[in-house]
């Protein structure tokens, strides 16, 4: 069952429909917002993977982050290791271990 997304002539919402099989031309779909049937099947969004060495490169240290940043433990190592990157140090595989068990929650197991 593919999910497609329409764009309302109306009040421009895109919205997510699932489409069943042969039904696809048969269904009539309709705006969730305003109601309104002039829909427009729009392209959906997608996902790129970015390897570590390409996010390293494009991460700004700098910027300021709110908290969910925090919670996703592949972003405090890479801000770990973009950091040590900007300041010119080496700390060489220890620091890559240690940043690799703090990601995966083996560190903190470590410590207690």
């Amino acid at each position: 069952m593919p999910i497609f997304e329409y764009e309302c002539g109306r009040c421009k919402l895109i919205s997510s429909h699932v489409v069943m099989g042969s039904a696809r031309r048969r269904e009539r779909r309709e705006c969730p917002e305003c109601g309104s049937v002039r829909l427009k099947r729009v392209m959906s969004s997608f996902a790129v993977v970015e390897s570590e060495a390409s996010r390293l490169n494009n991460f700004d240290s700098s910027k300021p982050r709110d908290e969910s940043f925090y919670k996703d433990s592949r972003n405090v190592g890479i801000w770990a290791k973009k950091r040590a990157k900007e300041m010119g140090v080496d700390l060489g595989p220890k620091f890559e271990s240690t940043v690799e068990k703090a990601r995966s929650g083996k560190l903190i197991k470590e410590m207690t």
